[in-house]
């Protein structure tokens, strides 16, 4: 929306500065920043009104666990509230890239709102049913992936770039929008089962949305793509703008989610953020990329893939309690210790990941 105050200058005032990405996108951070923590405390006043016992607690979780019964969830909306304000107010509203991401990140953030609401309202952990909301999730992510097929350059349409290897691509023809729909369905999910410790979930999904974010703009400036040797993609260099807000939305929501924690996320959060990362990556042309970068993720999630068939084909467990992170609670970890040791992993994966852009 700022974007317009360009209008005004003539090249060499304050209104210049506008026409830069890198200062739209700190003013992005910061205002999702400041938004997070002006309104925290009273969205979690009004969530634990509104919510009287907050979110259920599952009988079968780790013992500690017992001892958050009340704390409230949907937190997701004070990181979702500072997110979208931060990007319309920031980015070019013109570009069909940042309109993409958004439409993923509200459409999924009503699907865990829903969800949520149905979890506390009937005070049990079923929420939504299972079907109803992959349905939901599949539908939103092909339209998503249709819509940036369409904007895609000719020569990337349809292709899957692979990392590394430089000016390789392979065409997946009608196979793309179903591809991307798994990135973009399983980024969510993905996120969604590591959201199980306080504050565990929140910083992984900054670290990796700054990655993609950085990738984003890399690939969306001609002059970079030259000197990395990485497909050109126009126009995605404006979803930095909208990394930067999650970022700064992110931080003010830690603020309170750290431990012990005065709210949770829920899936209103971590379906839309996870919807995000999936979003990003397909908009990016670096889906690939995103299974390094996002490599926690797919750990937590094939921590519980593994644990259903083998439990389905044998009876027995691989894990303690799946996803992995209450494995290593099970085994005694202190939980700070398990939230900081991930988000050490999460970081060094970013950088492997970021890697990827100059390893040719």
């Amino acid at each position: 929306m700022l974007y317009w105050l360009t209008e005004l200058s003539d090249g060499g005032d304050v209104f210049n500065l506008f026409r830069y990405i890198t200062f739209r996108a700190g003013g992005a951070f910061l205002t999702a920043l400041i938004f997070g923590f002006i309104f925290g405390l009273p969205l979690i006043n009004v969530l634990r009104k509104k919510q009287g016992k907050g979110q259920p607690i599952r009988d079968d979780g780790p013992e500690g666990h017992f001892a958050k019964a009340g704390t409230p969830t949907m937190g997701g909306l004070l990181i979702i509230g500072a997110l979208v304000t931060s990007t319309l107010l920031w980015a070019r509203l013109d570009n069909p890239f940042v309109w993409m991401v958004l439409f993923v990140t509200i459409a999924y953030a009503a699907i865990g709102f829903a969800d949520d609401y149905a979890k506390v309202s009937k005070q049990n952990t079923a929420g939504v049913s299972g079907k109803i909301r992959l349905g939901l999730g599949f539908l939103i992510a092909g339209i998503a992936a249709y819509w940036a097929a369409q904007y895609h350059p000719a020569d990337l349409a349809n292709q899957l770039a692979l990392p590394i290897f430089k000016d390789t691509l392979i065409n997946l023809g009608y196979l793309f929008v179903p591809f991307s729909i798994i990135v973009i369905v399983g980024a969510a999910n993905a996120v969604n089962l590591t959201d199980g410790l306080d504050g565990l979930a929140i910083m992984p999904v900054m670290i990796a949305t700054s990655t993609l974010g950085i990738i984003a703009y890399a690939v969306g400036r001609v002059d970079f793509t030259e000197y990395l040797d990485v497909h050109y993609v126009p126009g995605t260099g404006e979803i930095l703008v909208f990394a930067a807000g999650v970022v700064g939305g992110g931080l003010g929501f830690l603020w309170y989610n750290a431990p012990p924690a005065a709210v949770f996320m829920g899936d209103t959060g971590s379906l839309a953020l996870g919807g995000a990362l999936g979003a990003i990556a397909v908009a990016t042309k670096h889906e690939l990329v995103l299974a390094i970068v996002g490599g926690l993720f797919v750990v937590e999630a094939l921590s519980v893939i593994i644990q259903v068939l083998y439990f389905k084909r044998t009876g027995k467990r691989v894990f303690l309690m799946a996803p992995i992170h209450h494995h290593y609670e099970k085994k005694g970890w202190a939980e700070p210790q398990i939230v900081i040791r991930f988000w050490i992993i999460s970081l060094i994966l970013a950088i492997v990941g970021l890697a990827t852009l100059k390893v040719r």
